[in-house]
């Protein structure tokens, strides 16, 4: 739909929604510039708190893939006319709590009646214009990392069916309310002190730090899963992925739920829409082809560094509490865009 849209040129928008990236990024000063971002979502966990808390997690991540910092919010609610006001306001606190631990302020929001409760905000953060991440810029060569492990959508199909066990749900929650704060922050840390001068034009789109900074493309892994961030980032950045199934981590149970038919629309519709640039090597399970496309809620971040810094990024994120993990490198545009090897 937004290819029938009119155009809008504005050569203040640094990343805009026609390069389906993580955030839009406007510049408003020479050494300033806003990043946006919106997501709210039905319940996928009972508890209200904690569904707060995920929602909250899962709007800030995308200011954290850019290299931004959270800096206001607005909450948006949809919840029934009759429905338990006790509910919203758990909901609410625990959107809160999040929105503190990263020192993000809520300034207000918008509510509706709906039959159906959707919670989540509406994001800005400040970053400079010559230091965001976007989901281009791979370089052939380049080494992948991975910071969360995936399978969240069909732990959360397997909790709306009642069947789910209560080690997944603690696994799957965990993930879903640790903030990519911490991973965005050892990232900008990492290329701030490996990169070797700077560049400042002054009307670039789509400027990211400097081309001899070792971190060349980041993004969050969301509702499109893996493969459909991948694809995003490897599209974008004119270049084919090679992912090792073996080395992608998994939740617990995540597997589980899937030989047992626990599948979200969401993963369906990715698969179809997605898995046409995919090639696999044989003997590749399809229970682990299946979780390459499940949508993720609050998922980790997708990082395309250069293959001697690699190493050291990923020991400065474990050394940081943020699990990181190699699973892939970057190779030159071919076809298949995206190879999975065992």
């Amino acid at each position: 739909m937004l290819g029938k849209l009119a155009r809008q040129h504005d050569p203040n928008v640094l990343v805009g929604f026609d390069h389906a990236d993580d955030a839009a990024v406007y510049q408003i000063g020479p050494a300033t510039a806003l990043v946006q971002t919106v997501d709210f979502f039905t319940p996928i966990v009972d508890d209200p708190y904690t569904f707060g808390q995920i929602a909250a997690t899962n709007a800030l991540s995308d200011v954290y893939a850019m290299g931004g910092r959270p800096l206001t919010a607005l909450a948006l609610v949809c919840f029934p006319e009759k429905g338990d006001l006790d509910i919203l306001e758990r909901i609410l606190s625990g959107g809160l709590s999040k929105m503190m631990e990263a020192k993000c302020t809520v300034v207000g929001g918008h509510s509706i009646r709906d039959e159906e409760t959707k919670f989540g905000y509406s994001v800005t953060g400040l970053i400079h214009p010559n230091q965001v991440f976007t989901n281009g810029g791979a370089k052939p060569g380049d080494r992948l990392l991975l910071t969360k492990a995936v399978g969240t959508g069909v732990i959360s199909t397997a909790i709306k069916k009642g069947v789910a066990k209560q080690s997944w749900i603690d696994a799957a929650v965990a993930s879903m309310t640790t903030l990519n704060k911490t991973a965005a922050e050892i990232v900008i840390k990492h290329q701030q002190t490996a990169a070797k001068g700077g560049s400042s034009p002054a009307n670039d789109q789509r400027r990211t730090t400097n081309d001899q900074a070792p971190v060349h493309a980041m993004t969050d892994v969301t509702g499109f899963g893996l493969i459909g961030h991948a694809r995003e980032m490897a599209l974008a950045s004119n270049v084919a992925l090679r992912l090792r199934s073996s080395s992608i981590p998994a939740l617990e149970g995540a597997l589980d739920c899937i030989r047992a038919g626990y599948i979200p629309a969401g993963l369906k519709a990715n698969r179809d829409f997605a898995e046409c640039v995919v090639g696999y090597e044989a003997g590749i399970l399809d229970g682990l082809k299946t979780l390459l496309f499940d949508p993720q809620t609050a998922g980790g971040l997708l990082i395309s560094v250069a293959p001697e810094d690699s190493l050291d990024l990923a020991r400065r994120l474990t050394a940081a509490g943020v699990s990181a993990l190699e699973i892939g490198e970057v190779q030159l545009a071919s076809k298949p865009v995206i190879f999975v090897t065992a």
